[in-house]
């Protein structure tokens, strides 16, 4: 019964994601492009930097523009490194933990390993120092860094006489759950407060106002969080109603059916928040908390959920009350592994937190919509001038709105993304999505949000999507995959400057520096950065460069690039400038010899293309396009035949077709030798006797008049093209290092008598492949 019910399960999966590939356009597989490590290296778009000490064990990062640093936190270590060069120029701190304290952790049953300083905590606290805290062997301590330029050399030291405990700001363990912001002077945090790692809770410390913090083993507020990030967002111009947004994953009590579902929240509550007179007294007063909801929709309202929120980026606008949450899931299924990204819109935020309250009205009841009276001020509101200004503080507020807000900290609505679907779906099970940084670009035909993904295997996926209105659908598109590190470890934390056009990228061994685009990869034609879709890139006239909405960059004539629909055929008709080699095709000659395996090597530039491949023979003019069999085989290099025939012979074109754009990339003119012949010529100087005929003689001992042997096998062939021919044979055969190889060790080709060449074996190099002789 219980493997029926699992296959139900499956089955309703598959389904359902089948219904939501049917509203998006079809997935493209690959990316456009994909460099290894040691391609970005020798292209000079990333470095990376390892720590002298042979580890880092990275924790958190910190990018400062305006010190040009990038701060990194690692076991016992604080880097500061440059962002021109994160591998060059850098200043480190040792902060260890003392012999004491580690002697302590280990005495209460830690390993030695874990009995270290974890740096957690950096942020900036004004522009001459850095608050920072570590694990400190399971005892937490923070202190400050002086930062800054003195005789233009930058500064980094730690101010130790300044370090105070730092329980409720950075947990004990260095793989606790944990994420904090600081808001002027007050440091607001969500971690595990204890040492053995129970006491849920998000904090205030560090600043002026009182310390604060979520009630005690109250599972209505926090149960069994993991946190994932935390912001500052404000509600209008009025700093008394700003607030702090927490986006965890816990598991929910309203789940009832399933007591270990796992939902994804936001938490918000007041920064000016200082609990109440006689209740929740030091403890938090306008704390709430909403599901948010990243699903594929189904039929009869049978979602597909992606429940645990993996990473959360906040994109800045132009309206800093309301940036853009980008949220990466994944889902909580044994039977299912998927990822997915959700956009979200502070509106549709605010809009949950402004409607019911979820209720409950005892242990035998379901969760419902609260229909009662809210007391006033609205329990979650702040003590502001936009709220009356008739509370100068939550002490002030009525005993019955701490009360309501006690007891309701649940909104009834959920928050569901923009388009009330996910932008991207990822189901191939090829790597797990952990990290995300997101651009937002002007392109010639619109805006575009390039989504950088981390991936667990050292990758970074570049990733447009965009949305058809017409449709409903949305069209992905991978347009890089970079191989960041040379080892496939875990992406943990990343890190984006859009003034500088670079990610910083942190993994647990080593942090690396890439730039968002390289636009001559994509070719030296108008149709190859046109098919691109790269909103980075455009075709200038010459080259595919740089695209700049505006300044005078953008004055160029010649300007082409189209990301909505890559029509290279629209955009780049009548594009003959310098560099467009668009209708050059290469030419190639190959020999097969009859029987034997050939393969004819063409693989596109562009891994999103399709190759189709025609065929010409004899004097035909007409092409026909290539159809394969248990014979012929179409691969990513090529056309492989596993038999050659003498039908075979021909002119095969290789042909790309992308976006409707068809372009002839090879044309590979195949000629078919007898087996028997070429074995004939190969045995020859096995049966008669004479001195034995080099395949490619030196240079400087070659006798006038002597020609190499591959000329005898040019007989079997013909000597139609013959010029042709001789060219490809001299670069296959009588390359310079071969014949300094030769003459280095003439004994290859020479026996000291004539016997040793009759007990040498003969040549089983053309023989015919065993599972032909065995069929």
């Amino acid at each position: 019964m219980a493997s029926a019910g699992y296959l139900i399960t499956w089955l309703l999966w598959g389904y359902l994601l089948e219904l939501w590939t049917g509203g998006h356009t079809a997935d493209t597989p690959h990316p456009r492009l994909r460099l290894s490590h040691k391609e970005l290296l020798d292209l000079n778009r990333t470095s990376v930097f390892h720590s002298p000490f042979g580890f880092l064990d990275l924790q958190t990062m910190l990018l400062d523009e305006y010190q040009e640093r990038l701060f990194v936190g690692g076991k016992d270590l604080v880097y500061s490194l440059s962002l021109e060069h994160i591998s060059s120029d850098y200043r480190e701190i040792h902060w260890p933990s003392t012999a004491v304290k580690t002697e302590e952790c280990i005495m209460k049953g830690k390993d030695a390993s874990e009995c270290a300083n974890y740096v957690r905590v950096l942020h900036h606290y004004n522009r001459t120092h850095l608050l920072t805290c570590g694990t400190g062997a399971f005892d937490p301590l923070c202190a400050f860094i002086r930062v800054g330029y003195h005789l233009e050399d930058p500064l980094f030291h730690l101010e130790s006489h300044r370090a105070e405990r730092g329980r409720g700001r950075c947990p004990f363990d260095a793989n606790s759950s944990f994420i904090s912001t600081l808001i002027g002077s007050e440091l607001f945090a969500g971690l595990y407060s204890d040492y053995w790692g129970r006491d849920a809770a998000i904090f205030r410390s560090l600043g002026r106002l009182a310390h604060i913090r979520t009630e005690h083993d109250d599972e209505r507020l926090l149960k069994e969080p993991k946190f994932v990030g935390s912001y500052m967002i404000p509600d209008n111009e009025d700093r008394d109603d700003n607030k702090v947004y927490f986006f965890f994953t816990e598991k929910a009590l309203e789940a009832e059916n399933n007591a270990q579902a796992i939902y994804t929240r936001v938490g918000r509550l007041c920064v000016n928040d200082v609990g109440g007179q006689r209740i929740l007294v030091n403890k938090w007063s306008t704390f709430l908390k909403a599901r948010l909801v990243c699903s594929v929709p189904g039929m009869n309202g049978i979602d597909t959920y992606f429940d645990e929120l993996e990473d959360v980026f906040l994109l800045h606008t132009r309206d800093h009350k309301n940036p853009v949450i980008f949220g990466l899931f994944n889902t909580t299924s044994n039977i299912f592994r998927g990822h997915a990204i959700c956009v979200y819109h502070m509106s549709s935020i605010r809009a949950a937190f402004n409607g019911p309250y979820a209720h409950k009205e005892g242990p035998e009841y379901h969760w419902s919509l609260y229909e009662g009276k809210v007391p006033y001020p609205r329990p979650g509101s702040c003590a502001s001038k936009v709220n009356g200004g008739r509370y100068g503080t939550t002490k002030d507020y009525p005993d019955d709105a701490i009360r309501f807000a006690r007891s309701h900290p649940l909104m009834y609505q959920p928050i569901k993304p923009a388009h009330k679907k996910p932008i991207l779906v990822k189901t191939d099970g090829k790597y797990n999505l952990k990290q995300i940084a997101v651009d937002r670009v002007e392109a010639e035909d619109g805006q575009y949000d390039v989504l950088f993904i981390g991936t667990d295997n050292g990758i970074v996926l570049k990733v447009i999507t965009i949305y058809n209105q017409e449709t409903e659908s949305m069209e992905e598109v991978i347009l890089e995959e970079l191989q960041i590190f040379k080892d496939p470890v875990p992406i943990i934390s990343m890190e984006i400057s859009s003034k500088r056009q670079q990610l910083y990228i942190g993994s647990a061994s080593a942090v690396a520096q890439v730039r968002f685009h390289q636009c001559d990869m994509y070719g030296s034609a108008c149709a190859d950065c046109c098919l691109a879709r790269d909103p980075y890139c455009a075709w200038d006239g010459i080259s595919c460069s740089r695209y700049y909405p505006t300044g005078t960059h953008a004055k160029r004539r010649f300007r082409r690039q189209d990301v909505r629909h890559g029509n290279a055929a629209q955009q780049c008709f009548g594009q003959q400038f310098v560099g467009d080699v668009l209708d050059t095709t290469e030419e190639r000659l190959a020999y097969g010899i009859e029987n034997n395996s050939t393969l004819l090597e063409c693989t596109p530039r562009s891994l999103q293309a399709k190759v189709i491949w025609f065929v010409q023979k004899g004097h035909d003019t007409r092409k026909e396009e290539v159809k394969t069999d248990d014979r012929m085989v179409k691969m990513d290099l090529g056309l492989l035949f596993l038999r050659v025939r003498k039908v075979d012979a021909g002119t095969y074109f290789c042909q790309t077709v992308e976006h409707s754009f068809v372009h002839t990339i090879r044309k590979i003119t195949l000629e078919v030798v007898e087996e028997e012949r070429v074995e004939e010529m190969f045995n020859k100087d096995y049966e008669e006797d004479g001195p034995h005929k080099m395949p490619c003689p030196a240079q400087s001992s070659t006798p006038h008049g002597t020609k190499p042997w591959y000329k005898e096998f040019l007989q079997l062939i013909g000597y139609s093209n013959f010029q042709r021919v001789e060219e490809y044979c001299e670069k296959v055969w009588c390359t310079d290092k071969k014949r300094r190889k030769l003459k280095m060790s003439p004994s290859k080709w020479k026996y000291a008598n004539p016997q040793e060449r009759k007990l040498r074996p003969k040549a089983e190099h053309y023989r015919l492949p065993r599972h032909v002789l065995d069929s």
